[in-house]
C-alpha cells in the first residue's frame, strides 16, 4: 500500500512538472497571437469588444508569466528558485494576484456590458464608444493591483530544515504567514476573484439568453418567413451555444479551485499543515483544482476558433499567408459573434440578397428591442 502510495506521488509530480511548463510553452504564443488576430483582423467583432478581449488576452498572458512560469514552474524544476528571498516573496504575489483579479473582472465587466448593451437603447449608445471601453480596462487592471497591494504581505520568507541528496541544508522559504490578517486577506481574494466573479458571470449569461430567447418570440408569422424561420432558430441556437460555452467554460474551470482553497483555509488552515504531503486527498484535490484554474487562462483561443467562423476564416488567412478572403454573407458568419459584437452596422450596398435579408433583421430586432 506504501510503495502504491509513493508510485502515485512520484505520478503526480512528473505530470505537474510537464503540465506547467507545457501551459506557458502553449498558452503565451496563443494568448499573443489572439491580441494579435482580435486587434488586426477582422473578426466580426464590434471597437468595444476588441478592446475587452484583447485586453484579456494581455492580462492572461501576464498570469502564465507570474503564476505559472515564474512560480510554478519553478517550483517543480528549480530546488532554490529567486522568490524565496526578499522582496521578492511579496513582490511575486502582489503581481500574481493583480493579473487574477484583472482577468476575473474583464469578463465579469464584458458580460454585464453586452447584457446592457442588447437590453437598453442608451447603454448602447453610451458603452460603444472605444475611449470609454478603454478607460473601463484600464481602471479594471489599476483598481485590481490596487486591491492585491496586501496580499504582498500573507507570505513571509522563513528558513526550512530540508533533505537535499540525503543531506539535511537550510534554505530561505517563501511561506503562507499564519495570522490573522493573512487569513482575513486570503478570504476577501478568494471570493473577489471567485466566487463574486462566477456568481456574476452566471446571473448575466443567464439574462442574456432569456432575453434573446423573449425578443425572437415577439416576431410574427410572416416577420419569420422574412427572416427564414429556420435559420432564425439556427441563429439563436449558436447564439445561446456561444454564451454556455464562455460561462460553463469559466465556472467549471475556476468553480474548484474556490472550493477546495475555502477547505485548505478553514479545516486545513495551520502552520503545521504539510501542503506537499500528497498522501491528504485535499492536496490532491488543491493541486488538480490549480491545474484547472491555470487552465482558463490558455482556452480563449481555443473558444473563438469553435465558436466564430470569421475568427477561423481569419486564422487560415494568417497561417497560409493568402489574402483576404471576400466577405461571405453567410448566418454563421453574421450571427456567431453577435453578442461580442452588438453595434449599429449601417447597411452597405450589395447584390448578394442574403445580405440584403439580414439587414433588415438586425433592424427588426433593435426596433423590438426599443420595445420592450
Amino acid at each position: 500500500m506504501e510503495g502504491a502510495s509513493v508510485i502515485f506521488v512520484t505520478i503526480f509530480v512528473t505530470v505537474q512538472k510537464i503540465y506547467y511548463p507545457l501551459l506557458c510553452i502553449v498558452g503565451i504564443p496563443a494568448n499573443l497571437f489572439t491580441f494579435y488576430m482580435i486587434c488586426f483582423r477582422k473578426c466580426g467583432m464590434s471597437n468595444t469588444a476588441i478592446v475587452y478581449l484583447s485586453c484579456l488576452a494581455i492580462v492572461d498572458t501576464f498570469y502564465l508569466v507570474w503564476v505559472i512560469l515564474i512560480d510554478l514552474t519553478l517550483t517543480f524544476w528549480l530546488l532554490q528558485p529567486f522568490w524565496h528571498s526578499h522582496p521578492w516573496c511579496g513582490i511575486l504575489g502582489f503581481l500574481q494576484y493583480g493579473s487574477l483579479y484583472s482577468s476575473s473582472w474583464i469578463v465579469v465587466v464584458f458580460t454585464i456590458e453586452r447584457y446592457l448593451v442588447l437590453r437598453s437603447t442608451a447603454a448602447r449608445q453610451n458603452f460603444s464608444q472605444a475611449r470609454v471601453t478603454k478607460l473601463t480596462c484600464v481602471a479594471i487592471v489599476l483598481v485590481s493591483h490596487l486591491v492585491s497591494v496586501p496580499l504582498g504581505w500573507i507570505n513571509t520568507v522563513t528558513q526550512v530544515n530540508l533533505t537535499v541528496d540525503g543531506e539535511n541544508v537550510t534554505l530561505p522559504r517563501c511561506r503562507y504567514r499564519d495570522e490573522a490578517y493573512s487569513t482575513v486577506i486570503v478570504w476577501i481574494t478568494t471570493f473577489l476573484s471567485g466566487g463574486i466573479p462566477i456568481v456574476l458571470v452566471i446571473i448575466f449569461n443567464y439574462l442574456i439568453g432569456y432575453h434573446l430567447c423573449r425578443a425572437s418570440n415577439l416576431f410574427t408569422e410572416e416577420e419569420r418567413r422574412v427572416m427564414h424561420g429556420r435559420s432564425t432558430r439556427g441563429m439563436l441556437r449558436r447564439t445561446i451555444l456561444l454564451l454556455g460555452t464562455v460561462s460553463v467554460t469559466f465556472v467549471v474551470l475556476s468553480l474548484p479551485r474556490f472550493v477546495t482553497y475555502c477547505i485548505l483555509r478553514t479545516k486545513y488552515n495551520n502552520e503545521n499543515f504539510n501542503r506537499n504531503n500528497y498522501s491528504i486527498p485535499i492536496n490532491v484535490a488543491g493541486d488538480l483544482a490549480n491545474m484547472l484554474q491555470n487552465l482558463n487562462s490558455t482556452t480563449n483561443f481555443l473558444l473563438y476558433c469553435m465558436v466564430s467562423q470569421r475568427f477561423r476564416r481569419e486564422l487560415v488567412q494568417v497561417v497560409t499567408c493568402k489574402a483576404k478572403a471576400r466577405e461571405l454573407g453567410s448566418v454563421l458568419t453574421h450571427t456567431t459573434m453577435k453578442v461580442f459584437s452588438v453595434t449599429d452596422h449601417k447597411a452597405s450596398p450589395s447584390s448578394d440578397p442574403v445580405t440584403v435579408v439580414l439587414t433588415d433583421l438586425k433592424q427588426t430586432v433593435e426596433h423590438t428591442m426599443i420595445r420592450l
